[in-house]
């Protein structure tokens, strides 16, 4: 009885890392460590039953400006498998009413759901980005918002070269694998909300671990908006 409700308790820590992963993207032990008040050894354990059992990877967090000494710090993330297990906004017969619709209509009739698609959320987020005259890290961090809302987890992050949009979770990741219409329309919608050229740099449906789109020449300010 002890190692079932053990195993009960591993379960739901282990959710809960998912779900920290999923809303705040890729993470550092210590940072979930903190949120979910544990230690760092701990937290540790149940990471390396999540890399084992698939559902989350890791890469080296990146450092701007001189590094310290000792290793660098490791960001968790999800991995297909493990944005698979979140909440998903489309399934396989969005799939297949799609290929229907590329079948009977051709790529223009793809296209132009991928745009209907976008529309109704566009005009949704341009009601929430602020007025003319806010700066582009101001209309970022407002869009990012909106996205998150709307379940894509999103931030912002400042890079030497500008702004990037991070989006950690795709509703609908398994449909825009097989039809990348969905993501250059949603892009597409972005540039015209910020007002300037945008370009996306990465995609959770092309295996990326976050959707990154790059927000070039912008005063962006240090670490991080959100």
């Amino acid at each position: 009885m002890k190692t079932d409700v053990r195993h009960t308790a591993d379960g739901r820590t282990r959710d809960h890392v998912a779900r920290l992963l999923l809303e705040r993207g890729p993470s550092t032990a210590a940072a979930l460590s903190e949120e979910l008040g544990l230690g760092v050894a701990a937290v540790r354990r149940h990471l390396d039953a999540m890399a084992t059992a698939g559902t989350i990877t890791s890469r080296a967090a990146r450092v701007y400006g001189r590094r310290g000494r000792g290793r660098p710090a490791r960001l968790f993330m999800l991995t297909d498998a493990g944005h698979a297990a979140g909440p998903a906004a489309y399934d396989d017969i969005a799939v297949q009413a799609l290929r229907f619709l590329a079948q009977t209509g051709g790529p223009e009739a793809v296209q132009a759901f991928a745009e209907a698609r976008v529309a109704g959320a566009e005009a949704r987020y341009a009601d929430r980005l602020p007025a003319d005259g806010a700066t582009p890290a101001e209309r970022a961090a407002a869009l990012a918002e909106a996205l998150s809302a709307d379940g894509y987890a999103a931030d912002v992050q400042a890079v030497p070269t500008g702004l990037q949009l991070c989006q950690h979770h795709c509703p609908v990741q398994h449909v825009a694998a097989e039809f990348p219409q969905l993501c250059e329309a949603e892009t597409a919608a972005f540039s015209r909300l910020l007002g300037t050229h945008v370009q996306r740099l990465a995609t959770i449906a092309h295996g990326d671990g976050v959707c990154t789109t790059h927000i070039p020449n912008t005063q962006a300010p240090s670490g991080r908006t959100a």
